[in-house]
C-alpha cells in the first residue's frame, strides 16, 4: 500500500509541473503573466485529480498481478491432480502396476523413441489350485508376494503391468538378447525363493513361466504378445518355473 501511494504521488507531482509548463507556454505565448490563481489551478487540480487516479489504477493493477498469480497457482494445482488422477486411473488397485491397456500403450510409445528392447510374458504356475484350495484372500497374499519378487528381479528403469488375474508383463526398456534372459531368469529365481504360508501355516510352492521376445518397431503390440505368449507357452509346456525367452530348437 505504501508503495502505491508513494508512485502515485510521483505520478500527481509530475502531472503537476507538466500542467504548470502548459500553463506558463500558454500565458506567455498569449502575453500574460503567472499569477496566484493559475499557479494554484496548474499545480493544485493535476495532484487532486491524477494523485488518486493513479492510486486506484494502480491498487487495480496489483490486485490484477494477485489475480494472475493465484489463477496460475490454481491451474498448476489442478495439472497435478489431474496427472495424478489420470496416474492413478492406469494403475491397478491391488498391485500398483500399470492396467493391461496402459502398459500396451507404454510398449507402443516405448517403441517409437528406441530402437532396442524386450518384452516379457510372466504366468504365475498352478494359481487356481491356490485359490481353490486355501481361499481368495490367500490367493491375494500370494499374488503381492509374486508382484514383489519380480519386482526385484526387474531394473530400475523397467515398466511392470498387470495383464491378466496372475500374469504380468515387464518392458524392459533398451534390453538386449542378453539381457531379457537374464532378467527373466532373475525374477524366476526371485519368485522360486519365496517362503509363502498361508494362515494354516502349510507352506506353498510358488513360481512363475515367463516368455519374453526382443521389440522390433515394425511389429504391433499385438504381434509381440503373441510371440511372447508363444514363448510362455514354451515354458509351461516344458514343465514351468522356466524362462525362455528365445525360440525353443526343434526337436531331433
Amino acid at each position: 500500500m505504501n508503495g502505491i501511494a508513494l508512485r502515485s504521488g510521483c505520478v500527481a507531482l509530475c502531472s503537476a509541473l507538466a500542467s504548470f509548463a502548459i500553463v506558463w507556454v500558454v500565458l506567455s505565448v498569449r502575453g500574460g503573466t503567472m499569477d496566484g490563481n493559475a499557479l494554484l489551478m496548474g499545480l493544485l487540480c493535476p495532484i487532486l485529480i491524477a494523485w488518486p487516479a493513479s492510486a486506484y489504477t494502480l491498487s487495480q493493477q496489483q490486485r490484477l498481478k494477485v489475480a494472475h498469480r493465484e489463477l496460475a497457482r490454481a491451474h498448476a494445482q489442478l495439472a497435478a491432480a489431474h496427472r495424478r488422477l489420470a496416474e492413478k486411473a492406469n494403475r491397478d488397485e491391488m498391485t500398483g502396476m500399470l492396467k493391461r491397456e496402459a502398459f500396451f500403450g507404454t510398449i507402443d510409445a516405448s517403441r517409437r523413441r528406441i530402437d532396442r528392447g524386450a518384452l516379457l510374458i510372466i504366468d504365475a504356475d498352478h494359481f487356481k489350485k491356490i485359490n481353490d484350495t486355501h481361499g481368495h484372500l490367500a490367493g491375494d497374499e500370494a499374488l503381492l508376494a509374486i508382484c514383489g519378487a519380480i519386482r526385484q528381479g526387474v531394473r530400475e528403469s523397467d515398466v511392470l503391468g498387470r495383464i491378466g488375474g496372475e500374469e504380468f508383463g515387464a518392458l524392459l526398456v533398451g534390453a538386449t538378447a542378453v539381457d531379457a534372459r537374464r532378467v527373466a531368469e532373475r525374477i524366476r529365481k526371485e519368485v522360486e525363493a519365496l517362503r509363502f504360508s498361508p494362515t494354516d501355516g502349510e507352506p506353498i510352492p510358488l513360481t512363475v513361466s515367463i516368455g519374453g521376445i526382443l521389440c522390433g518397431r515394425d511389429a504391433s503390440v499385438s504381434e509381440l504378445m503373441r510371440a511372447a505368449d508363444r514363448r510362455l507357452y514354451e515354458a509351461k509346456n516344458c514343465g514351468r518355473n522356466r524362462a525362455v525367452t528365445e525360440p525353443m530348437p526343434a526337436a531331433a
